[in-house]
């Protein structure tokens, strides 16, 4: 439905560099990344608030790259929601619909119907100063959906909303989606990928550096800036160099640390994942099954959105997932000597 190929912007000290994919039609396609990464411009070129110094855009195999805004059939939701603030929400939504040759009796048909989608009936009269921001950003959508878009494109459409109104607003955003429309959406929150997407695009430094479904991005980032982007902090490069039998491999990482792992793989270099809520830390060498274990001293402990980060040295600065409770019990301070252990199997080889 919309291809994207090999869009590049050179500005004074940032560039947009070959940006290529492909969004079919009921897709719920999401660009991830930091601030600063790119992917508000992304959206400016396809909607064209912006001319890219070269590449194509093509929606429904037609050239839009030069097209003019108005008829380009996207729509595009900003992140300051930009409603007129001396209209009514009724105006607001009114207003691209002006001069557009429908009866009245339509455009009140369409009005109607998109306020009750929208759950906004109840605040048609109301001047968008007394709304709250997700209320605003309601009406921002009904005004982009008006003129039935092809394309939807949402700039960080819940960064300023507080946790309840992310919720309610995901929810909307999904049930636009199950009617068919095609939404683009830009944001850093990679758990809106996973609550929403079923295509993601991770972008860094004005590059695309993987796309793909959220589980085959987030469960297998191919590079450590995705990892971490993703939550996952125990990401290193590492060589299979020794094949112990047909199931055990070992990997070694940054020349240093030795794991014990089950891979198909039998040489090669690539990258060792550890999910950190895998690893057992403790005080004393653990009597366990874990085929890893080491001897390291914490250098760091960190509040996490779920528990305690502790970062202890093994050679490598591994980081471990621990609940509060249990930071308390044992103990566990900065400069303490303690072992941290895990099972080969908890181990992901992916190669380079």
């Amino acid at each position: 439905m919309l291809e994207v190929k090999n869009i590049s912007k050179k500005f004074d000290n940032f560039n947009i560099k070959n940006i290529s994919f492909s969004v079919n039609k009921g897709d719920y396609f999401i660009i991830l990344g930091v601030s600063g990464a790119g992917k508000s411009l992304i959206l400016e070129m396809i909607a064209g608030l912006m001319e890219s110094d070269s590449g194509e855009i093509i929606l429904n195999n037609k050239d839009i790259t030069n097209e003019k805004i108005q008829k380009r059939k996207v729509g595009l939701v900003f992140q300051d929601y930009a409603v007129f603030p001396h209209l009514t929400v009724k105006e607001n939504i009114l207003y691209p619909l002006k001069n557009r040759g429908l009866e009245k009796k339509e455009i009140q048909n369409k009005i109607s119907q998109l306020a009750d989608e929208m759950s906004i009936s109840h605040l048609l009269d109301r001047k968008p100063t007394t709304l709250s921001g997700g209320e605003l950003q309601r009406v921002a959508l009904s005004r982009t959906l008006a003129l039935n878009p092809e394309c939807l494109l949402l700039d960080e459409p819940l960064s300023s909303l507080d946790i309840q109104l992310k919720n309610d607003l995901r929810g909307l955003l999904r049930k636009i989606n199950k009617k068919g429309q095609t939404i683009i959406h830009v944001t850093h929150d990679y758990e809106e990928a996973i609550f929403l997407s079923n295509k993601v695009a991770v972008i860094n430094n004005g590059k695309i550096v993987q796309t793909g479904t959220p589980e085959q991005v987030f469960k297998n980032p191919k590079t450590k800036f995705v990892a971490n982007f993703s939550g996952i902090k125990n990401f290193f490069k590492a060589d299979i160099h020794i094949v112990e039998n047909d199931n055990i491999k070992k990997a070694v990482i940054n020349d240093k640390v030795t794991v014990n792992l089950f891979t198909e793989a039998n040489y090669g270099t690539g990258f060792v994942i550890i999910k950190n809520k895998n690893i057992i830390i403790s005080n004393s060498k653990p009597n366990i099954s874990a085929m890893n274990n080491y001897k390291g001293v914490i250098v760091d402990v960190l509040p996490a959105k779920f528990g305690v980060e502790i970062i202890v040295d093994i050679g490598i600065l591994i980081s471990v997932l621990i609940s509060a409770d249990t930071l308390k019990k044992y103990d566990f301070f900065e400069d303490k000597t303690v072992w941290v252990s895990f099972k080969a199997s908890s181990v992901k080889f992916l190669h380079g």
